[in-house]
């Protein structure tokens, strides 16, 4: 089994806080497409003839697609590969395109499962962020949703930036509750360098992101869905049961995936690669043959270190023997490793199997660091 993202680089605005890679210009849409339909076609063989389980269609915004765009895009992978018949087809989506013309026209498509990036229901908070959408259409947008028959959706939520007091917190929370979608993805407002946030950060014009208001916002977020009957199934991700996202966890666990689009990564267990993040050069150079990408063939310490990551953030946790499978004799290291974080209760260890305490989830990133090879 393997899974497919396709990166769709645009937008209608940028948003302050994000780094990643699109562009508010329109003008190249249709020839992107086309792009992507060359790139599917050059990258045929990379999987190695498995079968897609997941195809994931992110950004940028890939909810501006017209439905011919997506279909177009879904022919062509089915056309060059096999695709199971109970594929999770996901759509990103902004609330302000999921109108309920533009559900129903997606009805007309394979996807199946769409993510929402709400992020709040405060329109205050989504102007600071410079979203398009407010807060009274993020709710509207999954109810149509539901109302269509769409009921597999994720919605995202932002926490940890200056605006968002425990009380509003708590309120964007309880109106997911309300809203009974089965999975929920959350995640800590960070400044990245090159965005406007930083930006805005570094001149003074806003202040600087707290840490110990993300923590505490964090630690209520997992005790209030656990209690609500979610699975912590990942650090950023909570879902109820049976409800995880397919190609995430599979890329947690280490299955191999075809990225397209410009800044699309791939992986297949030996090599990781990644497109060039520029979409003239990116067109110009798939539409000639070529494929704009940089190549990395993981050693065995990329790989351990690849595993210790991605495991660890995981309720699966990290399994010693995978480590042993990669290297003989790595497991015996890792766990004198990690020894100070079992004595902290940061982690527990269920004999082969090592698991992140809800503490220890305020720390990932730390343990995570000092557990590579």
């Amino acid at each position: 089994m393997a899974g497919i993202y396709l990166h769709i680089p645009f937008c209608k605005q940028a948003c302050h806080y994000c780094d990643f890679h699109f562009s508010t210009s329109l003008k190249y849409k249709d020839d992107l497409l086309q792009t992507l339909v060359k790139e599917l076609q050059l990258q045929k063989d990379y999987l190695q003839g498995q079968t897609i389980e997941t195809i994931y269609f992110g950004g940028g915004t890939p909810s501006i697609l017209s439905v011919k765009d997506i279909n177009l895009l879904l022919d062509t992978i089915t056309q060059l590969h096999t695709v199971s018949a109970t594929a999770e087809i996901t759509l990103e989506a902004n609330p302000d395109d999921l109108d309920k013309a533009k559900i129903q026209e997606l009805r007309q498509t394979a996807v199946n499962r769409f993510s929402i990036g709400i992020q709040s229901f405060f329109d205050e908070d989504l102007l600071w962020m410079n979203r398009v959408h407010r807060g009274q259409e993020a709710e509207a947008s999954v109810k149509r949703a539901q109302d269509s028959g769409f009921e597999n959706i994720t919605v995202d939520l932002i926490y940890g930036y200056p605006l968002l007091t425990d009380t509003k917190w708590k309120y964007n929370l309880n109106k997911v509750f309300e809203l009974g979608v089965p999975h929920v993805s959350s995640y800590s407002m960070t400044v990245e360098p090159q965005t406007a946030l930083a930006s805005f950060i570094r001149n003074l014009k806003q202040p600087a992101m707290n840490e110990q208001q993300s923590a505490a916002q964090f630690t209520y977020l997992m005790e209030t869905m656990q209690i609500r009957g979610f699975e912590h199934y990942e650090i950023s991700n909570f879902c109820k049961p049976g409800h995880y996202s397919r190609h995430n966890s599979n890329y947690w666990r280490g299955v191999s995936y075809l990225g397209i689009g410009p800044s699309a990564h791939s992986y297949n267990g030996e090599v990781r690669q990644w497109n060039i993040a520029n979409n003239p050069k990116y067109m110009q150079s798939v539409m000639t043959g070529k494929l704009p990408a940089e190549i990395e063939e993981l050693t065995e310490t990329n790989r351990l270190n690849e595993y210790i990551m991605t495991s660890l953030r995981t309720s699966w946790g990290l399994n010693l023997d995978v480590l042993n499978s990669i290297v003989a004799g790595t497991a015996a290291l890792l766990n004198k490793a990690a020894l100070p974080y079992l004595e902290k209760g940061w982690i527990t260890q269920k004999q082969n199997i090592i698991i992140l305490t809800q503490t220890g989830k305020l720390y990932a990133d730390h343990i995570t660091a000092e557990l590579f090879f």
